[in-house]
């Protein structure tokens, strides 16, 4: 590696004036202001064999540009006047999608579609979520249901949603501060315990409401959300049947989900992701034994409810849930 050539600085007089002396090949000196050599390295200029124009001969930058004028004249960046520059790109509107490189068709996006993908970016991007995750044991629950569904004279079958329905009413009813929305200066906390529960259509989902679900048996509730899921898809519910609502279930189990998250249901504060019963290994009185548990997963709006709430409506929850025969009553 080519070490740069020593430079030594000399002030002379009351103000200083700095000369570099370049050493070339044979050990001589050279004289040239700190300009010019700068200039000459720049443009990779040898300074042996110019004559400078300078005091004492010192070679100064007017002799660079008589020697070699287009190599040492600096080229000035070109600044485009502000009027004429173009605006910033705004980096919050993205860009539109380019279709992939294989074939496809496409698919118009229905009015329903169009709503839900609105309603749900809005809730992740406005919303602070945040998520508490409890296990259920359900053996119990399921020996109920199974009494009651296979009793003499049954006409009807109770599902594991509709006890979920009816814990979840009862669990608000002790935990009344869940059932709530952020109102921006002030927090909306409902009187009515009305549940939104998920339904699956073709068009994406809807949210059928069991209104004042803690005043109802889950014999009633079963007959309710058989008939409001029925009219979901096949497109009769009337408004008030799916609009308000002060808390939401979405209940996966049934396709094998074993636990998931949900983004909340604006404006509400809460909604329950219920995954899939499975058989687990679990540890009863410090023995290892193998249970039926379902995981439940509680997304909150951090705006309305603490951490330690939503905890204590979970562990309700799971109290009920546990504790079947309470639901009964």
């Amino acid at each position: 590696m080519r070490q740069k050539p020593s430079v030594t600085v000399l002030e002379t007089g009351m103000s200083t004036s700095r000369t570099a002396f370049t050493q070339n090949a044979s050990g001589g000196r050279i004289l040239a202001s700190p300009l010019a050599k700068r200039i000459a390295e720049q443009a990779g200029l040898d300074l042996r064999g110019l004559k400078g124009s300078g005091p004492r001969g010192r070679i100064v930058k007017a002799d660079l540009e008589r020697a070699r004028p287009t190599e040492t004249t600096m080229p000035q960046p070109v600044v485009a006047p502000l009027a004429t520059r173009s605006p910033p790109k705004d980096v919050t509107k993205p860009a539109p999608l380019e279709a992939p490189g294989g074939a496809y068709r496409e698919v118009p996006i229905s009015s329903v579609r169009k709503i839900i993908a609105k309603r749900l970016t809005e809730s992740k991007q406005t919303i602070p979520h945040i998520y508490l995750t409890i296990d259920c044991e359900l053996d119990p629950l399921l020996k109920l249901r199974r009494a009651i569904n296979e009793r003499d004279g049954a006409t009807f079958k109770i599902s594991v949603n509709d006890f979920v329905v009816r814990a979840t009413a009862l669990a608000i009813a002790k935990k009344p501060e869940v059932n709530a929305s952020w109102g921006g200066d002030k927090i909306l906390r409902y009187l009515d315990i009305d549940i939104s529960v998920a339904v699956a259509i073709d068009d994406g989902l809807i949210t059928p409401i069991v209104r004042t679900a803690d005043r109802k048996s889950v014999a009633a509730i079963s007959d309710e959300m058989k008939e409001l899921a029925a009219r979901a898809r096949s497109n009769r519910l009337k408004p008030e049947e799916f609009q308000g609502g002060g808390f939401s279930i979405s209940n996966l189990g049934m396709y094998g989900v074993r636990e998931f998250a949900a983004v909340i249901n604006p404006p509400q504060a809460c909604i329950l992701a219920i995954g899939a019963g499975e058989q687990r290994a679990i540890v009863k009185s410090g023995a290892l034994t193998v249970g039926t548990v379902m995981t439940c997963t509680l997304s909150i709006d951090h705006r309305v409810v603490d951490g330690a709430l939503g905890a204590q409506f979970l562990a309700e929850f799971k109290r009920q849930i546990e504790d079947p025969i309470g639901l009964l009553l």
